[in-house]
């Protein structure tokens, strides 16, 4: 049999996924970070990015995630995060529109502050165009 964990995937609007998984990969400051079967405790920031779920049956799902946390505990997980897109679910051209803006405010920079919240759009937009070649 399988080793399998419970996910629950909540955005701020709408849950996203409630089941069992057998691997799940969540972006990190470090990069993609996988977690399967009797994971130990912990929890965790969420970064702009792509997740991937993967089900008993093998299906995978692929959505892009605004930033959040997730939290793993006695074999069960649970991600919050602002946003949660499936690939139909993307504009691409509004993405595409969104990092260009998001990369003029970095090569502008007029604060700092301006520009943590250029990456953060930055980040998201990339994200969104990565997951929307899944749907592709």
């Amino acid at each position: 049999m399988m080793n399998t964990f419970t996910l629950n995937v909540l955005a701020a609007e709408k849950p996203f996924f409630e089941g069992d998984c057998i691997s799940l990969v969540i972006p990190t400051n470090d990069g993609q970070y996988g977690i399967l079967a009797k994971h130990n405790n912990m929890i965790a920031a969420i970064v702009p990015g792509v997740l991937k779920i993967t089900t008993p049956d093998g299906t995978e799902t692929v959505a892009a995630v605004s930033e959040g946390l997730v939290k793993v505990e006695n074999n069960q997980v649970l991600i919050l995060v602002d946003t949660v897109e499936r690939p139909e679910e993307i504009d691409e051209n509004r993405a595409r529109r969104s990092a260009e803006q998001a990369k003029e405010a970095i090569l502008q920079k007029k604060s700092i502050q301006d520009y943590y919240a250029a990456q953060a759009k930055m980040a998201r937009a990339i994200g969104r165009l990565r997951v929307k070649k899944y749907g592709k």
